[in-house]
Formats: C-alpha cells, sequence, structure tokens
C-alpha cells in the first residue's frame, strides 16, 4: 500500500509525509517493546510460592474469621445470664419439655451447634463446671471477648503465634495478680465461708433464700468432709456422697440436710416394722433368691415326686441363706439385688425389716453414714461388718410415695439434702443452684482463698496488665493489651445488665482502678452504680477465677491456631456430606443452625 501511495502520489505530498509518519511511528513502538523485553529481569522461582502464600494466608484469615464469630455468637447467647439481675432462658427439648435456667452449663450443654469452635467453646462450660462448679458464664464471656479483640489483630496481618505469644504472657501475669490481692478465709469462722457463697447463690435463681441455701450448702460439705490424719489432705466428694432428693410439695423452707440418708424404697413385707431405734444395719451386694442358671436349663421330670423335690430344694437354700443372715442379729437388710418371697417370709418371721433394689451409690452412702461393710458373700459376713452408727430407721410416706430414712449418724461422712418446692422446673433450678454452691464451698476448703468480686478483680488485672504493656513493643505489646482490654467485659456486662450508663460507669471504675488503692471499687450487679466491694461483701473463690482464665485465654489461643477444619466423616452423598461439612469453614462467621437438643 505505501508503494502505491507513494507512486500514485506527487512528491512532497500529504499522502507521502502521512505514510512516512506511520512507518516511524510503527518503528518506535517496536523498539520500545523490545527494549522493555531486553530490560526485564529473569523471572524469580520464588514467584509461585509467593502467590500460594497469600492464598494460604487469605485461607487462614477466612477460617480465624469464621471461628471468632462463632465464639462471639456463644458468647452473646449467655451474656445476660450474668450477675444479680441475670435474665433465664427458656429451652425446648426434643421431648416437648421444657428447662428454665440462667446457669451457663445448663444452658450451653442443652443446644446443638454445627461450627466446630463454637462446639470448643460450648465444652469450656463444661470442663469450668467440673473442676470449680462455677464461672460457666464468666468463662465463656470472657473467651468470646478475647477473641473478639484478637480479630483485627489478624487483619492487620499480625501472625497467631504472635499473638498467642502475647495471651500467654498476659496470663501468666494476671494469676500473680490474684495471688497478691487475694483474701485469706479462716475456715474457723463459719460465717466467713458462708460470705463466699452467698456471693454464688446471689446471681442465681435461688438468691430469693439465700439463708437458707447457704447453710445447706455449708453442712453437707462439713458433713461429707475426711481429713486424712497421716497427709492432712482433705477428701470432698460431695457429688458422690451428698445426694440431693427433690420432693414435689411442701414450702422451700423445709428443706433440710439430714444426718443421715434417706432414698425412695419402702420394706418388702407388710409385717415389716417401719420404725426402728439404734438399729442394726446389713448391707449386702447379693440377692436373696434361688440361684437361677446363666443359660436356659431343661429338667425331666419322670415322677410326681420330682416337682416337689425342686420345691423342697429350693427352699431349703433359701432357708439357708436366711438363717446366716438371722445369724448375724441384723433389725435391718438392705441389699441391691432382688429378695423372693420366701426369703421375706423368713425374714419377717425373724422381726427383720427387709428393703431390695437399692441403688449400688446409695448403698456406698449408707455404709459411709452408718460404719457397715456392703457384703457380697454371706459366708463372709462377721459382726464387724454390721452398720451400729445409726440412731433411727424409719419409713414415711409423702405424697404418694414411700422415703427411708436412716437419720441420727453422728460420725457419718455422707449425708441426704430433702428439698421441697412447689414444682419440679423449680426444684430442678433449685439443684443446679445448690450443686454450684456446693463446689464453691468445696474450693473455699480446699484452697482458702478468696478474691473481691463484683468486676473489681477483673478492672485491676486490666489496669496493671495495661501498665505493664508499656514496656513492650510489636505484636506482643498489641495482643498483651487485647487481654487487658477483654477483661473489661465482665464489669461493662454487671452494668448493662442493671441499666446502667455503660460507658460512663466503666470510665469511672477504671479511673478509680488506676489510683492507688482503688482496688476494692466494683460495680453493685443491682443497682448498677460503683460501691466499694468490701461494704457490699461480694467475694469469690479464687480458685474460680484462676480457672476460667486459664481456661479463656488457653481456649482463645487454641482457636487462634487453627488455619483449617478437615472433617473426618466419611459421606456417600451430597445430601450426607453438606450435614457432615463443618459450618463456617468455607463461609466463615455461621455456627449453624442453633437446636435445642
Amino acid at each position: 500500500l505505501s508503494s502505491i501511495s507513494i507512486s500514485t502520489c506527487p512528491p512532497h505530498s500529504f499522502c507521502h509525509v502521512f505514510v512516512v509518519f506511520l512507518l516511524l511511528y510503527s518503528l518506535c513502538i517496536f523498539c520500545f517493546f523490545f527494549f522493555l523485553m531486553i530490560r526485564r529481569p529473569p523471572r524469580s522461582p520464588l514467584s509461585s510460592s509467593s502467590a500460594a502464600s497469600d492464598v494460604y494466608k487469605r485461607q487462614v484469615s477466612t477460617q480465624s474469621t469464621g471461628n471468632i464469630e462463632a465464639a462471639k455468637t456463644v458468647a452473646s447467647l449467655i451474656s445476660s445470664t450474668l450477675g444479680p439481675n441475670a435474665m433465664m432462658k427458656m429451652i425446648l427439648d426434643p421431648m416437648g419439655g421444657t428447662v428454665m435456667t440462667n446457669d451457663g452449663n445448663a444452658i450451653l450443654r442443652e443446644i446443638d451447634v454445627v461450627q466446630p469452635a463454637a462446639k470448643h467453646m460450648i465444652e469450656l462450660a463444661r470442663a469450668q463446671d467440673e473442676e470449680v462448679g462455677d464461672g460457666t458464664t464468666s468463662v465463656i464471656v470472657l473467651a468470646g471477648e478475647i477473641l473478639s479483640l484478637a480479630q483485627p489483630l489478624l487483619e492487620r496481618q499480625i501472625h497467631p503465634l504472635k499473638i498467642v505469644k502475647g495471651f500467654t504472657l498476659a496470663l501468666t501475669d494476671a494469676l500473680k495478680v490474684i495471688e497478691e490481692v487475694g483474701i485469706k478465709i479462716d475456715l474457723n469462722e463459719p460465717a466467713s465461708v458462708k460470705e463466699v457463697v452467698k456471693t454464688c447463690l446471689g446471681t442465681k435463681f435461688g438468691s430469693r433464700e439465700l439463708d437458707l441455701m447457704t447453710n445447706l450448702a455449708y453442712d453437707a460439705t462439713v458433713r461429707v468432709t475426711r481429713v486424712n490424719a497421716v497427709t492432712n489432705h482433705k477428701d470432698i466428694d460431695f457429688k458422690r456422697y451428698a445426694k440431693v432428693e427433690k420432693i414435689p410439695g411442701g414450702d422451700i423452707n423445709d428443706s433440710v440436710v439430714l444426718d443421715g440418708v434417706m432414698f425412695n424404697k419402702d420394706h418388702i413385707h407388710a409385717g415389716m416394722r417401719r420404725h426402728i431405734e439404734n438399729p442394726r444395719i446389713l448391707l449386702l451386694d447379693t440377692a436373696l433368691e434361688f440361684q437361677k442358671g446363666e443359660t436356659a436349663v431343661n429338667v425331666e421330670i419322670t415322677s410326681d415326686t420330682d416337682y416337689d423335690k425342686l420345691i423342697q430344694q429350693e427352699e431349703e437354700y433359701i432357708r439357708k441363706m436366711c438363717k446366716q443372715v438371722i445369724a448375724l442379729k441384723p433389725d435391718v437388710v438392705i441389699t441391691e439385688k432382688g429378695v423372693s418371697e420366701l426369703a421375706a417370709h423368713f425374714l419377717m418371721k425373724a422381726k427383720i425389716t427387709c428393703v431390695r433394689r437399692l441403688r449400688k451409690t446409695d448403698n456406698n452412702r449408707i455404709a459411709r453414714a452408718t460404719g457397715a461393710n456392703v457384703i457380697s458373700q454371706l459366708s463372709d459376713a462377721s459382726e464387724e461388718d454390721i452398720g451400729k452408727g445409726a440412731g433411727l430407721f424409719e419409713i414415711k410416706k409423702i405424697g404418694d410415695e414411700y422415703f427411708t430414712y436412716i437419720t441420727g449418724c453422728p460420725a457419718g461422712s455422707a449425708c441426704s439434702i430433702v428439698l421441697r418446692g412447689a414444682s419440679k422446673d423449680v426444684l430442678n433450678e433449685m439443684e443446679r443452684n445448690l450443686h454450684d454452691a456446693l463446689a464453691v464451698t468445696r474450693n473455699i476448703f480446699l484452697e482458702p482463698l478468696a478474691v473481691l468480686g463484683a468486676g473489681a478483680l477483673e478492672m485491676e488485672i486490666a489496669c496493671r496488665l495495661m501498665e505493664n504493656s508499656r514496656t513492650m513493643t510489636g505484636a506482643t505489646q498489641v495482643s498483651y493489651q487485647a487481654v487487658a482490654m477483654s477483661l473489661e467485659v465482665i464489669p461493662r456486662i454487671l452494668a448493662g445488665n442493671a441499666g446502667a450508663n455503660v460507658i460512663r460507669v466503666i470510665t469511672d471504675l477504671r479511673t478509680r482502678h488506676t489510683e492507688k488503692g482503688g482496688q476494692q471499687w466494683g460495680i453493685d450487679g443491682v443497682t448498677g452504680e460503683i460501691v466499694n466491694v468490701n461494704d457490699i461483701k461480694v467475694v469469690d473463690p479464687a480458685a474460680v477465677k484462676n480457672q476460667a482464665l486459664k481456661t479463656a485465654i488457653e481456649a482463645a489461643c487454641m482457636i487462634l491456631r487453627v488455619d483449617d477444619v478437615v472433617s473426618g466423616v466419611s459421606v456417600k452423598d451430597d445430601r450426607t456430606q453438606k450435614k457432615a461439612a463443618p459450618a463456617g469453614a468455607e463461609d466463615g462467621g455461621d455456627i449453624g443452625p442453633v437446636q435445642e437438643q
């Protein structure tokens, strides 16, 4: 085309100049790109790994965000159940029943979640309840707040391990603060111990009968306490030897701790005695009936006297067993197995009262209360196995059921706690409250150290950690400060549930704790005002606070170290795969459907 244009156009014409300009322009562009190709640096072999690293960082960030959102959702679920003005939750079970409670562990164990991090949060409440019995709501709220404040650090591309390092340093310093501000409790003064128990019950449904519930918890704990004479170690097993018996009806003030045991059983023969003073009690782990074969046994009868011989052999076997029992001269025989009608007849003739099919746990409590030994073979029974520590054996009818009382056991270390109430819902909630009170009393007996409550301890630790963080730098400082700021969530929720101005109250409380000698200032959970905690007598066991901090911070560290969730469930079809795949592993924050279990 250029040749044609040049030949057809006159010299120095416009067309000729234009074509020459295009040729020069194309040459310049070609030279420019050629120059760029020559000066281009060689491709680094690490470029592909760098891109993969960016993808991995985005994946870790997405998974961490999902876990943090799940933890925050679980914490927000029970935050309203903290403090004296705590609200209650009504939970529907699969059978159509309802559970009404404000206990954090009782609420979380009834719900079903899909997200793995949310399941881990629920396990924190169970671990806290098994270890110290109280502080289940606080540990969930604190763990959720720590993770919430760790989220901005992850968004700033701070590595999770650096955040975990700061969290660990903050935990160590926080535990030192608890030791410094701890208050020694004199176990010889019951009033000091009861003040701690009242603080535990003050945030629960049982606070309306505060003195009664406190006395029940204290008396039961003292009753089941055993001290080793050699090591001076205290054995307080209230779960096994202090059983709560709930009897609907009556007034709650009728609740009492028995100086013995009680169980829901009646004797087996109408002619047996129901009232025996200073009884001799024999406890058995064997049946008073003819021993049946372990497999099917066929007996062939050839004459009319063979069947009578079988009956006579069975009668002689039972008569021999009853003679062995009668030879020990007991007044009461209690067995975990069955008792035949013939054996009941022989025992009634000997004026012996018999109770059968008792739970093994109840039998062990009777043995510990009366000093008896549980016998597995009647041939090995002796006079030393008879329990003589009870003052009264009595069978009472309450409502439509019979209850057996074995009381008057001054040397026994087992007891029954009889709870009376208007309805089963009230009794169930009172039992949960009493369990927490028993655990707190046990903690004080084992470790007589208490700390100020009402948010005073948390704010004091927060202020000291913030002051310590001034000597740090970098990622360790910001993660250390995150733990300090997260501790303020406890007084913040107390003020919010009381209807106070949260920002103003928390700012004032923080200012007072920064001053010298201001560690006694806390928040009145009823009015929302800042008060001297020593005046309102709100003290918590140091063991509960220690365990709550350890559990919350360590759980937050574990969740932050998770970079992916892998399902170990084999799937067969798409439907099963959708159910087995952890919700939130891809999209992040949803904990899945929350269902009542």
